[in-house]
């Protein structure tokens, strides 16, 4: 299996990366929609961010639309908008599948490491939630209804 910091993503505006970029840093990763009624959500990782970031931690957004076709738009069409509606600064990433056959190997790790539900590794909607150790290592799982607020104790702890 790869390791945790040999994943490639594509940044939004098309760069080439690695996870070992945020080597030694706590991260939200999240699955992330335009068009969903969790897309008002982007104000709290938002909030998280600037609230954590200074201390070692980063938000990471993965457009997907592969629930309820909620995520329609191309990569610039989906930066412009995160920015103008809720300002978002923190890192976000070229759109991906994170079910199925295609699902980007980020995904496969993240559900593997901590599945849902009984055991369920799919992803059930927007706004799935992984919390990643400064060792890569999952934390924790969280549904789309949790709110990014009622994450932060976590993230104090894996910041600690």
């Amino acid at each position: 299996m790869t390791e945790f910091g040999e994943i490639e993503i594509r940044s939004i505006d098309g760069e080439a990366r690695t996870l070992a970029d945020y080597a030694g840093k706590v991260l939200l990763i999240v699955n992330v929609a335009s068009k969903c009624g969790f897309t008002p959500q982007y104000t709290g990782l938002e909030a998280l961010e600037k609230r954590f970031s200074a201390r070692g931690f980063d938000v990471l957004g993965f457009p997907c639309d592969q629930f309820g076709h909620q995520e329609p738009g191309d990569e610039a069409e989906i930066q412009n908008f995160c920015t103008l509606n809720y300002g978002v600064t923190f890192p976000m990433f070229a759109k991906i599948e994170v079910n199925g056959a295609n699902a980007h190997p980020l995904y496969r790790h993240l559900k593997k490491a901590a599945p849902g539900l009984l055991g369920t590794e799919a992803i059930k909607w927007n706004f799935t939630k992984f919390l990643v150790g400064r060792d890569g290592a999952v934390v924790k799982r969280y549904a789309p209804n949790d709110k990014p607020e009622d994450i932060a104790a976590d993230i104090e702890q894996a910041l600690a």
